[in-house]
């Protein structure tokens, strides 16, 4: 496995490597010793094309997540909301898919979203602190602020992404 440091801290793009044979394929995903934080809850989405989840994230206890895609392909984006970082409110997006065999961890403090590129499209999250819904807050997908180019103007979404705040309303 590669790791590839990103202008964000704490960031980190994995790459690593799937072995065919007359079986199929095997891909190793997550080493603990990759990243300093310890993964202690996993989660499975699955979705279809052109579904567009997030931008999530926990204000009161932020989440480290490391995402990968084991079927098909997301665009998936990061926005800084750590208050002192100097890349706060700055987005990161890159695709993941079973193919470029990519995931990324995502530190506490960053907001979560992805759009599904491919028919059927299934990522696994492991993440660092246990799913507090008390917590949970959602910023728009489209907040001009953001300047995130997702390339789709009417995505599917959750009633709950529709009802998102605005960047500037988050309270972190």
């Amino acid at each position: 496995m590669k790791i590839i440091k990103t202008k964000f801290k704490g960031l980190l793009v994995i790459k690593s490597k799937k072995f065919h044979d007359n079986r199929g394929v095997f891909r190793e995903i997550f080493k603990q010793n990759l990243i300093k934080d310890k993964i202690i809850f996993n989660v499975v989405s699955k979705s279809k094309k052109n579904v567009l989840r997030g931008l999530h994230m926990q204000e009161k206890n932020p989440q480290g997540k490391f995402v990968s895609v084991i079927q098909g392909k997301i665009l998936d984006v990061m926005v800084d909301c750590r208050k002192t970082s100097n890349t706060f409110g700055k987005h990161f997006k890159l695709i993941l898919s079973e193919d470029n065999c990519k995931s990324v961890y995502i530190p506490p403090g960053f907001l979560h979203g992805f759009l599904a590129l491919s028919n059927q499209n299934t990522v696994i999250y492991g993440c660092t602190k246990y799913r507090d819904v008390n917590s949970e807050v959602g910023v728009l997908w489209n907040d001009k602020d953001l300047k995130i180019k997702w390339n789709i103007k009417n995505p599917i979404l959750s009633d709950k992404d529709n009802k998102n705040i605005k960047f500037k309303d988050l309270n972190v």
